[in-house]
């Protein structure tokens, strides 16, 4: 199980990253543009830089909704290797076969 304090970090950087989104995507649109005069792009680049940095989403970390662990992760469970195993042999996962060799 992770640490409960890596957990809320992690949750605290989700919810900045949502809220942040659009202001984001407007002002990274804006930096992109080559049709718009430098001086306004660059205006755009510095107020980018001035939003929180966990307001980034690359700063978000998958996690298991389960156990918190960060690593075998698969996005489209949202588990974790070991929890899914565990969940698996219990039968709680939908098309998921218990198998041993």
């Amino acid at each position: 199980m992770a640490k409960t304090s890596s957990i809320e970090k992690n949750n605290r950087r989700a919810k900045l990253a949502k809220q942040y989104a659009a202001k984001r995507a407007a002002l990274k649109a804006v930096t992109k543009d080559q049709g718009l005069p430098l001086e306004e792009r660059f205006a755009a680049q510095l107020k980018l830089a001035e939003l929180p940095r966990n307001s980034s989403q690359t700063r978000v970390r998958n996690r298991c909704e389960v156990s918190g662990r960060p690593r075998g992760y698969y996005r489209k469970l949202k588990l974790s290797r070991i929890a899914l195993r565990e969940l698996g042999n219990l039968g709680q996962v939908p098309g998921m076969v218990k198998s041993s060799w």
